[in-house]
């Protein structure tokens, strides 16, 4: 099989440098590296039918050729075919253009039409001199438009190109990895074909439809690049499950005085996700387990409920955070509902001092310390587990998978057999079905769709920054009444520092502005202690008013705050937004947000504060979310590690995903072979990035 990119003609060293910074090193790689878009430059457009916005061929002769002095020095040439004129304009010329352009040639030029008030126009086209009796021949194929890099222009990667395409008609560079079945099954054309059509479309398909990806070559390599993620994600887990687990036993009597002693009655679903949990516990088998649960659902007394099991049979629990005030807020919580049955709970953040945090590394070393919470700082050299049973991820998407993996190994030097930890992680942030099929398809799903009793739905209000004095009245209002307010500056400009100078400003207006209120501030930049501190008054009542950033975004959990003010709603994302209100309605009283905006509004943020103030389901408000940001935002693919997708689209692909789950399986069973070459061309080095565990 021929390989290696520098057999193509043109190709040397340097060349090969910068195909491989865009990922082409072997000559199939080209033949994967798929067009942006297509140009058609199959015929001539008479100038007379030209529409603006449109790119097209036009060929004509010059009637004028003249160089214009203005503000800049322009090149105007007009161009005739007997249907109308057309006015070339270059900003950037030599004498060598210049004289190639000059009046009585004939031209043929490719660029896009635009309508001004000097006449109909192309700035700066390709164009290409030729004859009146000697007719150029047009392309016969639409032109691809490929992702590039410095120094390598369409041109090139077209020319590169055409010969992997002829190299593939010889069968010398790729095999079909589809078996004869699948492909009747599904209706897929030959990989062959495929190729040839995306990369030379014939002039009777249609851009749109090519553009949509929705051409049925295209399908062709979504179909494939799905089927070889999904088998990706099985093997992986598969993997993972080879190590044996620590077996942690039920401890009916210990969970039976744990659930008693809870100042609240837990929900029917908080009760069946603690049930699969345990059951994942008592198994051989590492538990990876996902918890989805909205915002005020009671996550983290599941959590509790899985840490208690864990250290009852000898183990350390682990409870990573992605900021010092949710963890801050978990030990809180952890050590209400632990300590009182004799648990010995510590947190280990990035700020402590060194004397203390040496006391803390002993303390998980020697198994003292029973369940750790912290942050990053968790999974850092220094820190080891006795006996690691149970590692929980909190607001999983906000780290890495490398991170957690990094986490859950702390404890591996000291298991008998190699016995691995069991992981669970959480997140607050719903996940569409389908998103969850692909991503998390490694993990085993628990879903809280049930709030605590007593809950009432947030009344959501989209109001207009210029009634910024009645949104005043109203903190004013529910203050004098007892209750207590929040009011979120969210980023203004991509500096944390100016989102703070931000939040600052607002908390000096408003103090002068409610100078009977108690007002609070809390900001990224504060230092820990203080932002404890801070956070210590509000929940005590002593600060009636919060400013803060989106600092406060998880984590927070005040019951008697009832109101919300997010102002620039309209600079967030819906989840943020979501997960921001999910600050209040936490207590039995009816809560409000409001969201303040300067308008005028784009149509999408149009549409997610409407979505906010119509509905309060965060798996309804997640699959809107996809719909207009895309499964990469919502994944939080820089952070995760996740791969993103070549050609395949999970939300405009989604209805393949049900009919190739099963297939993956199948796949792995009957064609192994295949199935690993499968996942090589398609994710390559990247499968790595799916490990959860």
């Amino acid at each position: 099989m021929i390989s290696e990119i520098t057999r193509l003609k043109g190709v040397g060293p340097a060349i090969a440098t910068k195909l491989a910074r865009i990922g082409i090193t072997q000559i199939s790689d080209l033949l994967f590296h798929l067009p942006l878009r297509y140009q058609d430059r199959t015929h001539i457009t008479p100038i007379g039918q030209l529409v603006p916005g449109r790119d097209v061929v036009i060929e004509g002769e010059i009637l004028t050729s003249q160089i214009r002095f203005g503000r800049r020095r322009t090149l105007v040439v007009t161009v005739g075919d007997g249907s109308g004129f057309l006015l070339l304009r270059f900003f950037h010329f030599n004498k060598g253009q210049q004289s190639a352009l000059s009046s009585g040639r004939w031209v043929r030029c490719f660029g896009a039409v635009r309508f001004t008030q000097a006449g109909v126009e192309m700035a700066h086209p390709e164009y290409q001199p030729i004859s009146e009796d000697e007719p150029l021949p047009l392309q016969t194929t639409l032109t691809p438009i490929y992702p590039t890099t410095e120094g390598l222009n369409q041109q090139r990667l077209r020319q590169f190109s055409q010969q992997a395409l002829q190299l593939l008609e010889r069968g010398v560079v790729i095999d079909e990895l589809l078996p004869p079945s699948v492909i009747d099954r599904f209706a897929l054309p030959p990989l062959v074909e495929a190729l040839r059509e995306i990369h030379q479309p014939g002039p009777e398909v249609s851009v749109e439809q090519l553009i949509e990806r929705s051409h049925p070559a295209q399908k062709r390599l979504i179909f494939e690049e799905l089927l070889a993620h999904q088998i990706a994600i099985r093997q992986l887990r598969a993997q993972a499950q080879t190590n044996p687990a620590v077996v942690i036993e039920p401890a009916p009597e210990l969970h039976g005085r744990f659930i008693q002693q809870l100042p609240f009655t837990l929900t029917d679903a908080q009760q069946r996700v603690i049930s699969e949990i345990e059951s994942d516990l008592n198994r051989d088998i590492p538990m990876q387990r996902l918890i989805q649960g909205d915002v005020g659902s009671g996550k983290t007394v599941v959590a509790a409920a899985a840490a208690l099991q864990t250290i009852n049979a000898g183990f350390q629990c682990a409870v990573m955070a992605p900021t010092e005030l949710l963890a801050n807020q978990h030990i809180q919580s952890l050590r209400d509902w632990l300590e009182p049955l004799g648990i010995n709970t510590v947190i280990l953040t990035g700020k402590k001092g060194a004397a203390e945090r040496r006391e803390l590394l002993r303390q998980i070393a020697e198994g003292e310390a029973q369940l750790v919470v912290g942050t990053h700082a968790l999974f850092q050299d220094g820190v080891e587990f006795a006996r690691l049973g149970l590692s929980i991820i909190d607001e999983q998407h906000r780290f890495g998978v490398h991170q957690r993996l990094a986490l859950l190994q702390k404890g591996d030097s000291h298991q008998a057999n190699e016995a691995r930890a069991h992981q669970l992680v959480m997140t607050a942030t719903p996940i569409p079905r389908t998103l969850a099929m692909t991503a998390y398809a490694d993990l085993d799903l628990s879903i809280i769709d049930e709030l605590p009793k007593g809950r009432q739905p947030i009344k959501t209000v989209v109001l207009k920054e210029e009634r910024r004095i009645e949104v005043i009245e109203r903190i004013r209002a529910a203050c004098s009444e007892g209750r207590q307010s929040y009011w979120v500056c969210p980023l203004v400009e991509e500096s944390e520092q100016l989102q703070c100078q931000a939040a600052e400003l607002t908390y000096e207006q408003l103090q002068q502005q409610l100078p009977e209120l108690k007002v609070g501030l809390i900001h990224g930049r504060m230092k820990s202690e203080l932002k404890e501190r801070v956070m210590g008054q509000f929940k005590a009542g002593l600060i009636q008013l919060l400013v803060a950033t989106t600092v406060i975004e998880v984590g927070v959990d005040v019951p008697n705050a009832t109101l919300m003010v997010i102002e620039n709603s309209e600079r967030l994302g819906l989840a943020q937004l979501h997960q921001l209100r999910g600050r209040v309605g936490r207590g039995k009283d009816q809560s409000h947000c409001l969201l303040l905006y300067k308008g005028p509004l784009s149509a999408n943020g149009q549409d997610r504060l409407e979505v906010m103030r119509e509905s309060n389901d965060g798996f309804v408000i997640a699959q809107r979310d996809l719909e207009i940001r895309g499964p990469g935002e919502i994944l939080g693919t820089r952070q995760t590690g996740i791969v993103s997708y070549r050609i395949a689209d999970i939300m405009r692909d989604q209805q393949w995903l049900e009919q190739i789950n099963p297939l993956a399986d199948e796949f792995i069973q009957l064609w192994p072979e295949n199935s690993a070459r499968l996942i090589e061309r398609w994710l390559g080095s990247e499968a790595e990035n799916y490990k959860s565990v």
